[in-house]
């Protein structure tokens, strides 16, 4: 492992055009000839403070205009897997929103070319396995999540979940209960944000509506005692993001953090990056707050290490190698 890349992890919750750097971002932008209503690298990254989960999202989708061709999509997924073996991830499982390009013109199959060229050189060159989820945004409409499903179908050997995400209130899981279901019966996984800014009761509707293997967020969870009973029976793996639930206002400070109380109700928890180009850290970067923040001794990031694996959707032999590695990790 790379000096200072910490407990070997999955990441499992990490938005690729969320890792858009503002160097690529310019690099691309000049490549392309898309004029970015910044003047400066410095100028975009002062941008970097948002409000609220809209405010954050609003930057987010007027930066993706730089990503046009294959070769985009590939440079921005490498960046990030080079990063992340920096920060000690040995498995990385990736969102993307198609949704996001087809609406610039840019075809789905360019994006999946890309992005899967960038994962499949990922163990060699990055000593790192992947698997590719292809989410929906929620709020498009169901049509055009049925839609955008079956533009990818052609491309589902691929992809091995679907997923669902940006603005979650207003937005329940069961509005998208169809394309879930298409998703399920061409064997996919499914996951979906819920329980971020939205309520408990949406992380309900992930479970019993769209069937959902892992919830991502979920930190709302808490509000609701039966729920966490039931995610705690189930070992439902929610896919926790610190430093993001800072930027976005969902906690006030990471001292307020409910990480150490989830982790003692019993739930599966594992720690990720979301958009770590906007939120201040990749994984690692998470982990180091956190111990820093809530006093989180090395056990416990242990644990949240094995977590990552047990919650992935790797095969059993990688799995249990992986988990080799973390029983075996000492800290420097």
């Amino acid at each position: 492992m790379p000096p200072g890349a910490g407990i070997p992890k999955a990441e499992l919750h990490l938005h690729i055009e969320g890792t858009l750097e503002p160097e690529l971002a310019f690099a691309l932008a000049a490549r392309n000839g898309v004029t970015l209503p910044y003047a400066t690298e410095d100028e975009l990254r002062a941008a970097y403070s948002f409000s609220d989960l809209q405010s954050f999202l609003d930057l987010y989708y007027a930066l993706m205009a730089v990503l046009r061709t294959e070769d985009d999509f590939a440079e921005l997924a490498d960046a990030y897997l080079a990063r992340a073996r920096q920060q000690g991830v040995r498995h990385a499982e990736i969102f993307f929103d198609p949704q996001a390009h087809t609406a610039r013109g840019v075809p789905i199959g360019t994006v999946i070319g890309g992005l899967s060229r960038a994962l499949e050189a990922a163990p060699e060159r990055h000593g790192i396995t992947t698997r590719l989820i292809m989410c929906f945004l929620r709020d498009e409409s169901a049509e055009s999540a049925l839609e955008t499903f079956e533009a990818a179908r052609p491309h589902l050997d691929r992809i091995t979940a679907v997923g669902l995400d940006s603005a979650e209130v207003g937005h329940p899981p069961s509005k998208f209960r169809e394309v879930y279901r298409l998703a399920r019966e061409a064997g996919l996984k499914c996951v979906a944000h819920a329980g971020e800014e939205g309520p408990p009761a949406y992380v309900w509707e992930a479970l019993d509506i769209l069937g959902v293997d892992r919830i991502d967020h979920g930190v709302r969870c808490l509000e609701d005692e039966a729920l966490v009973a039931r995610l705690v029976a189930d070992q439902v793996p929610l896919t926790v993001c610190p430093l993001s639930n800072v930027r976005l206002r969902v906690v006030d400070q990471l001292a307020d953090h409910p990480l150490p109380a989830m982790l003692d109700a019993g739930l599966l928890v594992t720690v990720n990056s979301d958009d770590p180009a906007y939120f201040g850290g990749y994984v690692q970067d998470n982990f180091t707050a956190l111990r820093d923040a809530l006093h989180l001794d090395e056990e416990t990031q242990r644990t949240l290490a094995r977590n990552s694996f047990h919650a992935s959707f790797l095969d059993e032999e990688v799995r249990a190698a992986y988990l080799k590695e973390v029983d075996a990790y000492r800290a420097g």
